[in-house]
């Protein structure tokens, strides 16, 4: 272990618990890692990989991950492949040619991956040695973030085992990874994976490097400037909703801080440059940075005032180099390495304290000192996160409404539909059949749940291209040699692209010279002289049908009424967490992750405040993860 991680990581040593994680999946063991964001997970599949030889099968939700652990592993000198949305046919099997073929060891995929047959086959046929779960907790209804998808993960063994060729046929070991996961998602994730044994290696949730604060307020944007202003480094502002990520944004901007937005509603390309200008921050001072951030936010600095130190930093930023800031919904941060995050900022409540202490948790993965804020007005947040309940579990007949109105406006007759796939414009779905957006939305992703349909938001469409005229007519027009290059590219590439649009499976492929802006220009070119329809790259919600319309669908009591209760039972323990002014905030954490015997942490605002007043420590334990809200 030690040999392969000085030869490929150039460590000398593991991270606490990496070392025990490793050697139990060489012996073969399924094992469940709980390990806190920052804690070094992605090395306990890469380490035993490498030392076993084999291909480590990763199966991860995120895409920004996959190609950011690809990329590295590349630079390493570790042939890694990945396949995700966006990739041609021709792609995706060179990809699984070189994992059955060539000497690759790591394949990432997504969970959704799994449910294609053809995907199956050909998994059956690779040298696989691991299966690494990322993101465990999502295969637990009872988790934060569940995805049916994740469901499928333990028929893939069985695959493997089967109808793997015999010099290859064994038992596979899981490693399932997660950085949160209360005790009841733990034994959840150990049964839904089929764990031969359960085996769960914790290393504590405690993060003593962050100050978690819960800020009381009712000028948020106003205190986001007061905080970045003192506390000097990278940022993240996390945000409910995409227009509110774009004002906050703007409004820094209008303060003089470098910040940028985030969202799902963005282009792979947009959010690769907004990523990228973020990463690449870095304060100029770094002995400011560690003698700022000691005592930089305190609970005392109140008021309008704002210290020259402060000023000064603003504008130092001012003067360096890419986005100190970014004002994002969730979609932001999972699977992003950067570690000098200073300070982490939640504008809205979260939906559960997992999220939170996930989100809370890309600040300070250095291990120096770092901050995550909270901010909260009883007087609104309250009121809203009720209304959330009411928006994200409307119903059962509202759900009815929902299915049959989404099935008339696609044209879905009775008793057909299955594997028809549509992309879907909410908007105008709601705006033609009179139903009310955001619980249309939970309507969907609950149905979807159900097995109903696929419903996907926020997709990456691929442009498509058909040519309209004839090969013969094209001579009739006036087109410049780099117009005629791109044309004979796709007469030659799409044998049926002059009766029907066509995706362009390798879009970088049809021009020698330029970028992919140039291409897209010449394509719209192109339509402008009515040569070519042109569909251009872009965001869409895409629904597929998984059976035939219903004339009644069935909603499993035990799966609406119980997680939506559970949901309630989350939401009010997040909305009990702010309220809190009893309880040292890490240890509220830690014991609502089944840590009971945590310490006071000294640096909260809560242990800020009791030293202030002389209180003394609480020697009661919170109680926060044992109620029954």
């Amino acid at each position: 272990m030690l040999q392969t991680l000085k030869k490929y990581w150039n460590y000398d040593n593991f991270r606490p618990l990496q070392a025990e994680i490793i050697q139990s999946i060489l012996d073969g063991r399924d094992t469940l890692a709980l390990m806190p964001t920052g804690g070094g997970k992605s090395l306990c599949f890469q380490v035993p990989t490498m030392v076993m030889g084999g291909l480590c099968l990763v199966i991860t939700p995120l895409i920004a991950l996959m190609k950011d652990q690809v990329e590295n592993l590349k630079k390493r000198d570790i042939r890694a492949a990945a396949i995700y949305t966006g990739m041609s046919y021709e792609q995706q099997k060179t990809a699984l040619d070189n994992c059955q073929w060539g000497p690759y060891h790591f394949l990432y995929v997504s969970p959704e991956r799994l449910e294609s047959e053809e995907f199956r086959e050909r998994l059956s046929r690779l040298p696989i040695c691991l299966i690494a779960v990322d993101e465990a907790h999502c295969i637990s209804q009872w988790g934060y973030d569940f995805r049916p998808s994740y469901l499928k993960i333990a028929e893939i063994r069985e695959v493997i085992r089967q109808k793997g060729d015999e010099a290859i046929r064994r038992e596979v070991p899981i490693l399932a990874l997660t950085a949160t996961a209360t005790p009841d998602v733990v034994d959840d994730i150990q049964e839904r994976l089929a764990f031969r044994e359960k085996h769960v290696l914790r290393k504590s949730f405690a993060r003593p490097n962050i100050s978690y604060v819960v800020r009381q307020t009712n000028k948020k944007a106003d205190e986001i400037v007061h905080i970045l202003s003192r506390v000097p480094g990278s940022a993240i502002v996390y945000v409910r909703n995409r227009q509110r990520a774009q004002e906050i944004a703007a409004y820094l901007q209008e303060k003089g801080i470098s910040a940028d937005f985030y969202h799902a509603g963005l282009t792979s390309k947009e959010r690769s440059e907004k990523q990228e200008a973020w990463k690449k921050f870095k304060e100029r001072s770094q002995g400011e940075l560690q003698n700022g951030s000691k005592a930089a936010y305190s609970l005392e600095a109140r008021g309008e005032r704002q210290e020259a130190r402060g000023d000064e930093a603003m504008r130092r930023e001012a003067r360096g180099e890419g986005t100190r800031v970014i004002v994002a919904t969730n979609a932001f941060g999972m699977g992003i390495d950067k570690a000098d995050v200073r300070v982490v900022i939640h504008h809205d409540l979260p939906d559960t304290i997992e999220a939170y202490f996930q989100e809370a948790g890309r600040a300070g993965r250095d291990e120096q000192k770092a901050f995550a804020v909270l901010l909260y007005d009883p007087s609104t947040d309250k009121a809203k996160a009720r209304k959330r309940v009411v928006d994200n579990y409307p119903d059962e007949e509202f759900l009815h409404t929902v299915y049959h109105k989404t099935c008339n406006y696609l044209g879905v007759g009775a008793d057909s539909g299955l594997g028809a796939t549509f992309f879907l414009d909410v908007y105008d779905l709601c705006r033609k059949m009179h139903l009310p957006i955001i619980p249309t939305y939970s309507a969907l992703h609950l149905l979807s749940q159900m097995g109903y349909f696929s419903f996907d938001e926020d997709q990456e469409i691929r442009p498509r291209v058909m040519i309209r005229v004839q090969r013969r007519e094209l001579e009739n027009y006036t087109l410049t040699p780099e117009q005629i290059a791109l044309l004979e590219s796709l007469m030659r590439e799409y044998t049926g692209i002059f009766t029907d649009l066509q995706y362009l499976r390798a879009f970088e492929a049809m021009s020698q010279k330029g970028d992919e802006e140039k291409r897209h220009e010449l394509l719209v070119l192109l339509a402008q002289k009515g040569i070519i329809s042109y569909v251009p790259r872009t965001i869409a919600n895409v629904l597929r049908l998984n059976v035939n319309r219903q004339a009644e669908i069935r909603i499993p009591e035990h799966f609406y009424t119980g997680r939506k209760t559970h949901y309630v039972e989350k939401l009010k323990a997040m909305v009990e967490y702010a309220d809190n002014s009893l309880y040292c905030r890490s240890q509220v954490l830690q014991s609502y992750f089944g840590e009971n015997d945590a310490e006071a942490c000294g640096t909260c605002d809560v242990c800020r405040m009791r030293k202030k007043t002389g209180r003394a420590v609480n020697s009661d334990k919170p109680q926060i993860a044992a109620k029954r809200l």
